[in-house]
């Protein structure tokens, strides 16, 4: 079947529609909850709420600012040019910025790697509850998509935490009219998703309408990547070459960007928002299972690492 863009009176309508759904649940986080924060990476999905919270409350430029901190969980292994961007962009939204890091969870002894090589990333968890716990953060906002895999789809918009900072799926709270019930028992928490109801696509249509500005990896450019199970690893010094394989350099883009050890890139020529909405419309992959090495251990590992108390 062959796929075609919406047109364009009905797809600016459909992203007025979502991002007036963001918008509504920024602003109700802020007036329910005594200490929110918004979970940024960095990332597109973090970025293209960062534009919607900037439409919800305004910008120094305006006189306005958004009333809660940033907050992100460093692994120690990202991209710095993710880093360099997601620093450049708070400081130009005035907006507080809080980094915590799991190396310093590390130190303490709280995070303990099985081997040198593990993934960090499985191990933000312990971090995030750290943070949760000195700030006494009530609300997490966060930018999980209910199209990234079958875990996401489980969630609530107002996604409850108990005081373990656990998930649990059985307990979670209708939904009913954007009705919210926000009510929380001492030492429990929210997780918000106001883009959950967005897709891949309905991401890069809304970058590409609000030319919202990116950390250039999301665009194709040249790097030396190896094929591994199914992948293309980039070669790094967190990654290396193992014995017997041989790098080569390919066109490639990130689909999404994280933890060095764990996030994979796709063979790509889009070098624009617009060329990425027409590969997007093309994809038969979804964007954790193409560029994921650690969602592919188990289809219930996500799910598992959110009752842990993962984003």
């Amino acid at each position: 079947m062959t796929h075609h863009p919406r047109p364009d009176h009905l797809s600016n309508a459909h992203l007025d529609a979502l991002e007036e759904e963001t918008i509504f649940i920024l602003r109700e986080v802020a007036a329910a909850f005594e200490r929110p924060t918004l979970l940024f990476s960095g990332g597109k999905d973090s970025l293209v709420m960062l534009k919607c919270a900037e439409k919800a409350f305004g910008t120094p430029a305006t006189g306005g600012r958004i009333p809660y901190p940033l907050l992100m969980i460093d692994t120690g292994h990202n991209f710095h040019e993710v880093t360099d961007f997601r620093d450049a962009r708070a400081k130009e939204l005035g907006a507080e910025l809080i980094v915590r890091s799991v190396e310093d969870s590390m130190a303490r002894g709280t995070v303990r790697l099985a081997h040198p090589g593990e993934s960090r990333n499985v191990h933000q968890s312990v971090t995030l509850l750290e943070a949760i716990e000195e700030f006494r953060f009530d609300a997490l906002i966060g930018g999980a998509r209910r199209d990234e895999e079958k875990a996401r789809a489980k969630e609530r918009i107002f996604s409850h935490r108990d005081s373990f900072g656990q998930w649990q799926p059985k307990d979670q709270r209708p939904e009913l009219w954007t009705l919210f019930n926000t009510k929380l028992q001492p030492g429990e928490h929210f997780r918000v998703f106001p883009i959950s109801n967005w897709t891949e696509l309905d991401v890069w249509q809304y970058i590409a309408r609000e030319a919202i500005a990116l950390p250039a990896l999301y665009y194709s450019h040249q790097r030396e990547v190896v094929e591994r199970k199914g992948l293309l690893v980039p070669v790094t010094e967190l990654t290396p070459l193992k014995p017997g394989e041989v790098a080569e350099m390919r066109d490639v883009r990130f689909r999404t960007v994280g933890d060095i050890t764990c996030t994979c890139p796709v063979e790509s020529l889009a070098a624009t928002p617009e060329q990425i909405v027409m590969e997007t419309l093309a994809a038969d992959v979804s964007e954790r299972g193409a560029t994921r090495m650690d969602d592919k251990t188990s289809e219930a590992s996500m799910e598992k690492r959110k009752k842990d108390g993962y984003f």
